[in-house]
């Protein structure tokens, strides 16, 4: 038998068509939402993930702070601890200076000097105010200040008439260094070491 198709068999074949072409776009469509889903889970796990780092690291960065500032402030106190060591050592090896000063000044003073003042300044440095009853008397001080072991370098500033009881005084400034002489140190460990 002989088969004769009367459907119209082309409007079928393009509905079939229609039908596979909406199924593939149906099918990309839901494969495209599938990738961007999926690139959009993995893009914000990276972003959680790093906002977490992010979080850890300004969490980490504020304690190093605090420990820096810490740091700071414990450098601060053991420069402070340094510098009054540095004034305790200074005064340590400096506190028998006003001792033999003022033994050396005894020893070393003629009759007939009197001393108004007596004043140190910086680097050891004496100045003396006084009188006396003649020139030769403070060449003589000047002189005994230079054969001092503890005591170098005199400089008559100034030596002017002055009255006096008698009329007949002089007024005078003087300045020489506090010196710390060969044997000083032994002598000043040997006082120290006794105390």
């Amino acid at each position: 038998m002989i088969r004769i198709n009367l459907l119209p068999h082309r409007a079928e074949k393009r509905r079939i068509r229609q039908l596979q072409f909406f199924g593939m776009a149906g099918a990309s469509f839901l494969l495209g939402l599938i990738v961007v889903g999926a690139g959009h889970l993995v893009m914000s796990n990276r972003i959680s993930y790093q906002e977490s780092r992010n979080t850890y690291l300004k969490e980490q960065t504020a304690i190093l702070d605090k420990q820096i500032a810490e740091i700071q402030v414990l450098r601060k106190e053991v420069d402070a601890l340094r510098a009054r060591k540095a004034v305790v050592d200074d005064l340590q090896e400096t506190r028998l200076d006003v001792v033999h000063l003022l033994d050396q000044m005894l020893k070393i003073l003629p009759e007939g000097v009197y001393l108004r003042s007596l004043r140190q300044g910086a680097d050891n440095k004496i100045t003396i105010i006084g009188f006396t009853q003649s020139n030769a008397r403070v060449s003589t001080l000047m002189g005994s200040i230079d054969q001092s072991p503890w005591l170098e370098k005199s400089e008559l500033i100034e030596i002017h008439a002055a009255g006096g009881e008698n009329g007949r005084s002089s007024e005078f400034t003087l300045t020489f260094f506090l010196t710390k002489s060969k044997g000083s140190d032994d002598v000043a460990k040997k006082q120290g070491g006794g105390e």
